[in-house]
């Protein structure tokens, strides 16, 4: 195989088919997002939660992605989301991180044991030691709704989020 066709093969559906789908109850954690505090997810049962997994703090497309989504931030906000940025990087890292980018969402730490809760997901990448680039919506009653898992170089945007999220609460409205 040639060098070519080994990326082709590590970006296959293979990789991707390794993420928890839609439907399946999203596994709970407990995060740090600061020296001295923790999130859980299940604190946010009740309300949708956006997960975006990312391979680490200041390569230049996380920093997009994530100034992105600071940028949009009141959108997932006034679907009554809440953003989580989780990455293997450590509570520091992701302070100075999110000071330099002045990012107003937690970013946690899947530190120690390290992608633990990107192997929960079914996104870790050994080989680098890094998690994929995803993406999970969770709903109110804490299962995926979407889940999508983007090239590593590639920022997936939040039309797939937003769309995500604008179903979830259209199905809210409708009830």
């Amino acid at each position: 195989m040639n060098d070519e066709s080994t990326i082709q093969h590590q970006h296959s559906g293979r990789r991707k088919s390794s993420a928890l789908p839609a439907g399946t109850a999203a596994p709970d954690f407990t995060l740090r997002s600061t020296p001295d505090q923790a999130v859980n997810l299940s604190d946010f049962r009740g309300q949708p939660v956006v997960l975006a997994f990312y391979p680490a703090d200041w390569s230049p497309v996380c920093g997009d992605q994530m100034a992105l989504y600071n940028e949009i931030l009141s959108e997932f906000e006034e679907l009554g989301a809440e953003l989580l940025g989780i990455s293997v990087d450590g509570v520091w890292c992701h302070t100075a991180f999110g000071r330099d980018r002045k990012l107003h969402f937690p970013l946690l730490a899947d530190f120690e044991p390290k992608g633990a809760v990107a192997r929960l997901y079914g996104v870790y990448r050994a080989e680098e030691g890094t998690s994929e680039r995803a993406l999970f919506v969770i709903d109110p009653e804490g299962v995926i709704h979407w889940s999508y898992v983007s090239p590593i170089g590639v920022n997936p945007g939040a039309e797939g989020i937003l769309a995500a999220l604008e179903e979830l609460h259209n199905k809210k409205e409708v009830k």
